[in-house]
């Protein structure tokens, strides 16, 4: 079973100003999915906390990773930032079809700017997706559907 963690990126969260809406909803889909998933890591926003929490979850063997928030165009947004401190290789697509779901749903979601990537050598999938319980819950199925293929290439098997 490969392990899988989810970061909530969110200043007010972090701090005790409000509870975590978000990472539950993705660790519920991810635990359903099969994957071995420890309740989400919160973390304000910024893209020094963003990259230490990859880091941390990757070290301690997480094989997909799973962001939620700081994806938006505040100042304090820098999700993005931070993960491509980690990834070496993005994989457009993933965020592309994200985008393109969002947007059928509201406007907003096209102001997501989400990446994602994996990061070598480790072979894990990194995934950035929106703060709201509604985008994250509209998101895992898209992060789902290419997981375990993306972790199987990255783990040696043929296409």
């Amino acid at each position: 079973m490969s392990r899988a963690a989810v970061i909530t990126v969110s200043d007010r969260s972090s701090s005790g100003g409000r509870g975590d809406a978000s990472g539950p909803v993705a660790v519920a889909a991810l635990r359903e999915a099969g994957f071995d998933c420890a309740d989400a890591v919160v973390v304000p926003d910024g893209a020094d906390s963003v990259e230490r929490a990859l880091v941390a979850e990757i070290l301690a063997g997480a094989k997909l990773i799973v962001t939620s928030g700081g994806t938006g165009v505040g100042p304090r947004d820098e999700t993005p930032e931070g993960t491509r401190r980690v990834v070496t290789r993005e994989v457009p697509g993933i965020v592309e079809e994200l985008r393109r779901r969002g947007a059928a749903e509201m406007p907003a979601g096209m102001l997501s700017r989400g990446v994602a990537g994996v990061a070598d050598p480790h072979g894990a999938l990194i995934v950035n997706l929106p703060g709201s319980p509604k985008g994250v819950a509209s998101g895992m199925p898209v992060v789902l559907s290419v997981a375990r293929h993306v972790l199987d290439q990255l783990g040696g098997s043929d296409h």
